[in-house]
């Protein structure tokens, strides 16, 4: 019989009397604080005002948490969270969907963006959409960490045995998607860093959203269903949820290049 890799890694970094600190939380903090540096240097770069990211921080934690966390409520469990309302206020319990959280990322930038004459949505879109993806690949990996989001059971060399859950070898689907996301935030960055001229506004948050969705849409296939009503449908939930922001990626990237040409005809005429 073939030997997988056993992980059996305890999902708490260190205790501290009653107080837990678990991997998935520190690699969740960690994700704003180099997601906050990288801005920072961005800001900095293209003369924005660096006071300004203080409260982007803030917009952005309570987006992107009330948004995944409510995502997770609405999309994956709502038959259980509507009979146990208490039960959504229990984020420690884990549950937060990506799917959400990018909808209340998009959401409190607008809301952010609205006080501020002076950044566009767009532009600052395009370039939280290079550290989101930094951000991602640290959750998945805090994912791996919890034992959760695992995948089907299979055969392959690298297969992994996640020894808290049961015996089989699964797919470690946590770091496929962990991998696309620092593979997208390596080639994203590098097009930010030297494109010249700079990429139309909308195309990098465009090329996010088609991009990782559709990665998204695929790992699904090596994933176990998240959702208690996932095995009744031909496609699970996360690839539903998948398939309205690769259009709209699509579309961005669309219009942004027909708004770069638009541009240089006039700017040649």
């Amino acid at each position: 019989m073939e030997q997988y890799f056993v992980w059996n890694t305890d999902p708490v970094l260190m205790r501290f009397g009653v107080l837990d600190i678990h991997w998935y939380g520190v690699l969740f903090a960690a994700a704003f604080g180099f997601g906050m540096a990288i801005m920072r240097f961005i800001f900095k770069r293209e003369g924005k005002p660096e006071g300004d990211l203080d409260a982007l921080l803030i917009y952005l934690g309570l987006g992107t948490v009330l948004g995944a966390r409510l995502g997770h409520v609405l999309f994956y469990d709502p038959a259980f969270y509507f009979s146990n309302p208490a039960e959504i206020l229990a984020i420690w319990k884990g549950g937060l969907a990506s799917h959400g959280g990018a909808i209340g990322l998009a959401l409190s930038l607008y809301l952010f963006c609205r006080r501020r004459s002076d950044i566009g949505y767009l532009w600052l879109l395009d370039r939280i959409a290079i550290v989101a993806l930094l951000g991602g690949c640290l959750i998945r990996v805090g994912n791996f960490f919890n034992s959760e989001i695992t995948g089907v059971p299979t055969d392959i060399p690298w297969a992994i045995v996640f020894s808290r859950i049961d015996t089989l070898p699964r797919h470690p689907t946590q770091l496929y998607e962990a991998c696309v996301y620092l593979a997208m935030f390596l080639l994203m960055f590098l097009l930010y860093q030297k494109r010249r001229p700079p990429l139309e506004p909308g195309f990098l948050s465009g090329l996010f959203l088609s991009a990782v969705f559709s990665a998204r849409f695929l790992l699904e296939f090596t994933k176990m269903p998240q959702a208690s009503y996932d095995y009744s449908l031909s496609l699970n939930v996360g690839q539903l949820l998948s398939i309205p922001p690769i259009l709209v990626g699509l579309t961005l990237m669309v219009l942004a290049k027909r708004s770069g040409r638009k541009l240089l005809c006039e700017q040649t005429s």
